[in-house]
């Protein structure tokens, strides 16, 4: 990459790192009013377009991480989640789990068992072939 492509591809992380954090406050806000669906579903969405600048990942991780902890009714929250955000979900949750931060395991572990019984094993078989969107 020349000089000028990395100054593109760090422009575009900083303006994707300023789109994560108005997203943070969103899910904030929709935490405080008890809306834990629309706030993990705020933070799933748009993982797509991410790019592959790690300071990017870091933050969105965090903004997700910050949803998936405020959940209290693992069934409630999945049962009114849409399948299309499955398997977006199950890689934040593989993320969680290798921080080896005991509460974001007991968390993700407890979501890991309710998402494979509602989405069944070819989520996490899309997520462990899935080697090009990583979170």
């Amino acid at each position: 990459m020349s000089g000028s492509e990395d100054f593109v591809e760090a422009d575009n992380a900083e303006a994707i790192i300023t789109r994560i954090e108005h997203k943070s406050r969103k899910i904030e806000t929709l935490l405080k009013q008890y809306k834990p669906v629309e706030a993990l579903k705020t933070a799933l969405e748009g993982t797509q377009a991410m790019t592959g600048d790690e300071r990017c990942k870091s933050a969105h991780w965090l903004v997700v991480h910050r949803a998936i902890m405020a959940i209290k009714d693992v069934d409630g929250v999945l049962s009114s989640l849409d399948p299309e955000y499955y398997d977006i979900l199950m890689k934040y949750l593989y993320r969680g789990l290798a921080t080896g931060d005991r509460p974001t395991c007991d968390q993700c572990l407890r979501l890991h068992e309710k998402l494979t019984e509602r989405a069944g094993l070819g989520c996490i078989l899309r997520f462990l072939t899935d080697t090009v969107n990583t979170v």
